[in-house]
């Protein structure tokens, strides 16, 4: 089987560059079709004219560029406007798309970037609708976020699929041998959907632990009035985290609130798992598809400082309970998330997108 990844995803976004990897280990022949649009930015889906004028240029190469031999196409993150020039490289052959996330979810719900109700916001779920029914199949990365686009889109439930995101098993794999001090750690942008505010929340009432954050965004302001056992650095290379993780106490998810955040399991999620670090993430639709809380992850209420401070205390004191979440953790994810159990979905629902066209 040779599938086409195809647009103007962002090459080395764990996503994608994972997709590729689980279905390359599953024996699919993948050839990338790709034009960089996104990558080299932190905030990768800024507005503006200078954006725009990239992505339309992008689009006409990506329209010039002669079909070749493939099954199926496969759209990648982000690509909610590749779907037209997709669906005309793919030549009748079936259209598949990876969205990770809504637009509209996203920057009006989530980061509140857009008035509820505006044009903005309007016009992000018409592209949102737009580019999930140009699509065969699309594939979500949990049961709550597919039923999310399904109806979002209007589409029939079987048009949308799950496999979750995993991790890069060539970057993340066992090793969690945890440092002195325990130091709790936090990955990732900081935006509202990671719940930044209550992390620092959870420090303040704790200020025994040690915390150290990795990660820019959104709510920098937040973070620059941390208490004092807080440690912040901007960013640490991607190849680095894994070593991050393995020395961590532990390792936290998100702890948002919006309706976004209920749906999700992100990225770091997987990686900590992965590492076999102990993962205490906020207890959420998304979240229970593959956790049980005190076995694979502590789980904990989103927005609530003190209940997370009460957890990471658990964990600080209790090293049985850390090695149990450990184990629990690193076994969820070989059961459901690992490269080969991805690999082997990924491959099925290609295998019976082909099929049905």
């Amino acid at each position: 089987m040779r599938v086409l990844y195809f647009g103007t995803y962002e090459r080395d976004y764990p996503r994608n560059a994972q997709v590729i990897s689980c279905l390359r280990r599953a024996g699919v022949e993948v050839e990338e079709r790709h034009v960089a649009v996104w990558e080299g930015r932190r905030d990768n889906w800024s507005a503006g004219a200078g954006a725009a004028a990239r992505l339309g240029l992008a689009e006409l190469e990506l329209l010039r560029r002669a079909p070749g031999d493939f099954d199926a196409v496969l759209v990648g993150y982000p690509g909610h406007f590749d779907l037209p020039a997709a669906r005309h490289s793919a030549r009748g052959r079936p259209v598949i798309f990876n969205p990770l996330v809504s637009l509209a979810d996203t920057f009006v719900s989530d980061r509140g970037r857009f008035r509820t109700g505006s044009v903005a916001a309007r016009t992000l779920a018409a592209v949102d609708r737009h580019a999930l029914r140009a699509a065969d199949l699309v594939v979500a990365d949990t049961r709550t976020g597919a039923d999310h686009l399904a109806e979002l889109a209007g589409l029939a439930r079987e048009r949308v699929e799950v496999a979750y995101v995993g991790a890069e098993e060539r970057v993340f794999g066992p090793g969690w041998s945890p440092a002195e001090p325990f130091t709790v750690l936090f990955v990732g942008k900081l935006i509202p959907l990671h719940g930044v505010g209550t992390v620092l929340g959870a420090a303040r009432a704790a200020p025994e632990l040690r915390f150290r954050l990795v990660g820019s965004g959104q709510l920098d302001s937040l973070v620059r009035e941390r208490p004092s056992n807080v440690g912040w650095i901007p960013w640490v290379e991607y190849q680095r985290l894994p070593e991050e993780l393995h020395r961590a106490g532990c390792a936290l998810g998100i702890f948002g609130t919006s309706e976004k955040a209920k749906r999700v399991i992100p990225n770091k999620a997987f990686q900590a798992l992965a590492c076999e670090t102990p993962l205490v993430t906020a207890d959420t639709p998304g979240a229970r598809e593959l956790l049980v809380d005190g076995e694979s992850a502590l789980l904990v209420p989103p927005g609530d400082a003190r209940a997370l401070a009460e957890a990471l205390q658990r964990i600080a004191a209790d090293p049985e309970l850390a090695q149990r979440l450990s184990a629990g953790g690193r076994a969820a994810y070989e059961a459901h998330a690992s490269e080969d159990v991805l690999g082997r979905r990924w491959r099925e629902l290609i295998e019976q997108a082909v099929a049905r066209a």
